[in-house]
């Protein structure tokens, strides 16, 4: 998927897909999570890494990435 989204394509349909990034206000207000429980999902590996995006802090997270996540939560909570 990574070697997809630098050659720009979706993984699905091999067309070609704007990749976008989130920063983190906007993804709290997404997936409904304060910033600390994010930090603390990613720690333990069930949230999507964010990406630096240059400078000492600047980061974000990859549209797509939230995106699959949320959809992964909304099939567990029906699924159970």
């Amino acid at each position: 998927m990574v070697a997809q989204l630098f050659k720009n394509q979706h993984p699905k349909t091999n067309q070609h897909k704007k990749a976008s990034i989130l920063r983190r206000m906007q993804v709290q207000a997404r997936v409904g999570l304060s910033r600390s429980t994010i930090y603390d999902r990613i720690q333990a590996g069930t949230f999507p890494s964010p990406i630096r995006l240059g400078g000492a802090r600047a980061v974000g997270w990859i549209e797509d990435e939230v995106d699959e996540w949320l959809a992964t939560q909304i099939h567990k909570c029906r699924k159970a």
